[in-house]
């Protein structure tokens, strides 16, 4: 029998928001004012989209259902079952983008899904809000759609789509919703319940930020006298010219992470589409207030025979502690839907939420993340604020730090120990990766001693045997398009990795994640990243291949050829020869992968690479690297969903019913996936859904 989700019993029915006619009934309820549509099974935890966006509404004095994964290829009747709600209906796709969850990097169909019960795949389509809002327009002409969540933000403007190899529209067009919320929702959904309270109907919302309409060319622009506005060339245009893609992308990532941001006006066919600026940062009262709703923290009970939802078993005992990232990583999404300035939820706050996971009927005094998309960000922020108001760079950190942004992190230290201390917490691991580059002096040149505190602090203490960073790469050239830092300072910092080891007398493991074909990337460069990682003694097993996502650097870089800040060309792997070719250095101490390395090193005439890797002792086919006794399975901030990834997820592997499986479909360059990429089209699986009722 599958494990339970739950105690059946513990919990009434009404802790949870409606999922089902019955429940809504159960409530007296004879009609629904927001029916929210999620590609996602229905988690009630504040890591989750749709449960934050419809406790919200509750809390708003509004009733608010869910239906979680609709059957979209039978009669409907899930879309029907709430029937007409009486202000709109709101849809996401999910936590992550559908494609990147349905699809690996060689575009082979995986065969799980997280955000379902039992790890299935099936559950949800391709493309899954344009599916889904079609569908609602379809039924209820009348009734105006709202979209959001990480698909919708990720595909708001003109973007390549790596599974069709062809640029798309915005989402808008796509879809055919009524308006577009980009980002994390709250800001922007408090305005628009105010206005719809009052009567006021979604396609006369005109000026609310965050927001995205789509207008006949026609028409007049809205009016805001706040805003002034960036032109962006037609959707039309980029189809025929890929540098006017890539230049558009310049304008669109620095208004998406800037404090006073442009509207972009983007004409696509007979409509104008109006991408208004985002909201400023969340405030840390804010921060808290989405995260201190009513949670039960729980999936619903329906799924209790179906399974475990492999991504709350994640993160079901961890703890979200901001949202954002100032990286700005090339490859990474992350900043695009979250921004780049960070957003901290007060130590109150993290503590109630502390208390909160001690008190589930399953803990065992482990919490497993105290951490975000980057762990140690919690509380950075600019020196001089009026500075940062100003700035357009993507990246607070590439080059180099802004000696603008105080780096201290004697808040994590204090906070670390305060849940160090709570008297039924055993140990808080820091699961979600770290920034190691603001860690080390010698690239963090302002940093000052709470930068040991806290690496001592948390090697110490709260390292579950293994400690995720992120260097990326070797290669400097490549590492520059990554917007990351030299190798040269990940060789530091293993160096106070090794010394807090030894001070607190521990033989933990840093593990490291790589990305091979990234755009500027050559195979010579792989061959060198794998003899200086073997030299430092690992055998690399955290690593992907490059997927291209919406709304990023790299993306653009792989479809136009061209960097979109200096519009010049730039070398991308793009066939599956070139990609597995790249691929396979990671593997060097497989043994059926020791012959393809050893000639194409000859062919590069380095056989000098060749003497340091393929000699010493050759692993069999059937060997795995070690493993960790405490995985943490922690991704960074799945809330990014109305998340991670975050079409951008480092890891390549996650969980089902308790047990490590492939996600990306590649294991040391070969495909798990059964079933291939079909075209773009709605998914037909062999329906498992008759039990799912």
């Amino acid at each position: 029998m599958m494990e339970k989700t739950m105690q059946t019993g513990k919990r009434p029915i009404t802790d949870w928001l409606p999922i089902t006619r019955k429940e809504a009934l159960s409530r007296g309820w004879d009609e629904i004012d927001v029916v929210l549509i999620s590609g996602d099974a229905y988690v009630d935890h504040p890591s989750f989209g749709a449960a934050v966006i419809g406790r919200m509404i509750e809390a708003e004095g509004l009733r608010v259902a869910i239906v979680p994964q609709p059957n979209w290829q039978d009669d409907l009747r899930d879309f029907k079952k709430f029937g007409k709600p009486r202000l709109f209906f709101g849809v996401t796709g999910g936590c992550m983008d559908p494609m990147v969850n349905h699809y690996t990097a060689n575009k082979r169909r995986r065969s799980n899904d997280a955000y379902t019960p039992g790890g299935e795949a099936g559950f949800r389509p391709d493309y899954a809000t344009s599916v889904y809002t079609r569908i609602l327009k379809d039924l209820y002409p009348d009734v105006p759609v709202m979209i959001g969540g990480i698909e919708a933000s990720l595909r708001r403007v003109t973007h390549y789509d790596y599974w069709q190899d062809k640029l798309l529209p915005s989402i808008m067009a796509s879809s055919n919703a009524d308006l577009l919320v980009y980002g994390m929702g709250e800001q922007p959904l408090r305005e628009i319940i105010r206005l719809a309270k009052k009567g006021v109907p979604l396609s006369s919302m005109h000026n609310i930020p965050q927001t995205g309409i789509m207008r006949p060319i026609e028409e007049p622009l809205p009016i805001n006298k706040g805003w002034e506005d960036q032109q962006l060339h037609s959707h039309e245009l980029c189809l025929k010219d890929k540098l006017a893609y890539a230049a558009n992308f310049k304008h669109i990532e620095q208004e998406s992470n800037k404090l006073y941001a442009k509207r972009l006006i983007q004409p696509i066919g007979e409509h104008h589409l109006i991408m208004n600026p985002p909201y400023k940062t969340m405030t840390q009262k804010e921060m808290d207030k989405s995260f201190d709703m009513p949670f039960t923290r729980l999936p619903h009970p329906k799924y209790d025979k179906r399974g475990v939802i492999p991504a709350w078993e994640m993160i079901k005992f961890s703890i979200n502690m901001h949202r954002g990232c100032f990286g700005g990583c090339s490859f990474c999404t992350i900043s695009a839907h979250q921004g780049k300035f960070i957003a901290s939820r007060s130590q109150k706050s993290i503590m109630k939420e502390v208390e909160q996971v001690t008190e589930m009927p399953d803990f065992k005094g482990y919490i497993s993340d105290m951490g975000g998309p980057s762990a140690n960000m919690y509380n950075l922020k600019g020196i001089d604020q009026a500075i940062c108001d100003k700035c357009v760079s993507p990246s607070c950190i590439h080059p180099v730090v802004c000696s603008n942004l105080d780096t201290n992190h004697q808040s994590m230290v204090d906070l670390l120990k305060k849940v160090d201390q709570h008297p039924k917490v055993k140990k808080a691991f820091v699961g979600s990766g770290i920034r190691y580059d603001l860690l080390v002096k010698s690239f963090n040149k302002n940093g000052d001693n709470s930068l040991d505190k806290y690496l001592d602090q948390v090697i110490g203490h709260h390292v579950s045997g293994r400690l995720k960073v992120a260097p990326e790469h070797t290669s400097d050239d490549t590492l520059k398009l990554m917007r990351k830092p030299s190798f040269k300072h990940f060789h530091e910092f293993k160096k106070k990795f090794d010394h807090y080891n030894e001070k607190h007398g521990l033989k933990q493991q840093l593990i490291p994640y790589f990305i091979s074909s990234h755009p500027g990337c050559k195979e010579e460069d792989m061959a060198n990243l794998a003899a200086e990682t073997k030299n430092m003694g690992f055998q690399l097993e955290q690593v992907q291949d490059f997927t291209p996502t919406p709304m990023t650097v790299a993306t653009v870089a792989y479809y136009a050829g061209v960097h979109p800040y200096t519009l010049k060309p730039i070398y991308t792997p793009k066939t599956k020869t070139e990609k597995l070719a790249q691929h396979q250095f990671f593997f060097w101490y497989k043994s059926e992968k020791r012959e393809g390395i050893r000639r194409r090193l000859r062919e590069l005439n380095r056989e000098d690479l060749e003497a340091i890797l393929l000699k010493g002792p050759v692993k069999s086919k059937n060997d795995r690297p070690s493993k960790s006794p405490v995985r943490n399975k922690k991704k960074s901030d799945m809330h990014q969903a109305f998340v991670s990834a975050d079409g951008s997820s480092e890891s390549s592997s996650k969980t089902r019913n308790g047990k490590k499986r492939s996600t990306t479909g590649v294991r040391d360059g070969k495909s798990r996936a059964k079933t291939t990429h079909n075209g773009g089209k709605s998914y037909k699986p062999n329906s498992k859904r008759k039990s799912r009722r």
